[in-house]
C-alpha cells in the first residue's frame, strides 16, 4: 500500500466519523452539546496540520546537514571537466 492510499484512508475514515458525528446518527446529550465543535473539526485539523508542515519544513532546513567532503569532491570534478573541455577546443 502506498503512503498516499494510507493517507487517503485515514482521511476518508476521519470524515466518515466526523459525518456520522454531525448528522446524529449517535443520539447523546453530549454530541448534541458539542456540535458546534464537531461542525468546526475539520478546519481546525486542517489548520493544525498546515502549522505542523510548516515546522517541520523548516527543522528539517535547519537541521540539513553539509557534506563538505562531497563538495570538494564536486569542485574537482568541475575543474577536471573544464580542462578537458578546453582540451578538446571548447
Amino acid at each position: 500500500m502506498t503512503k498516499l492510499l494510507e493517507w487517503i484512508g485515514a482521511v476518508v475514515a476521519g470524515l466518515s466519523i466526523w459525518y456520522v458525528l454531525l448528522t446524529n446518527s449517535i443520539k447523546s446529550q453530549f454530541l448534541a452539546e458539542w456540535r458546534e465543535s464537531i461542525a468546526l473539526a475539520p478546519f481546525v485539523f486542517l489548520i493544525l496540520f498546515g502549522v505542523y508542515s510548516v515546522v517541520v519544513v523548516l527543522w528539517r532546513t535547519a537541521t540539513f546537514n553539509d557534506c563538505p567532503e562531497a563538495a570538494k569532491e564536486l569542485q574537482e570534478q568541475i575543474v577536471e571537466a573544464k580542462n578537458d573541455l578546453k582540451s578538446k577546443g571548447l
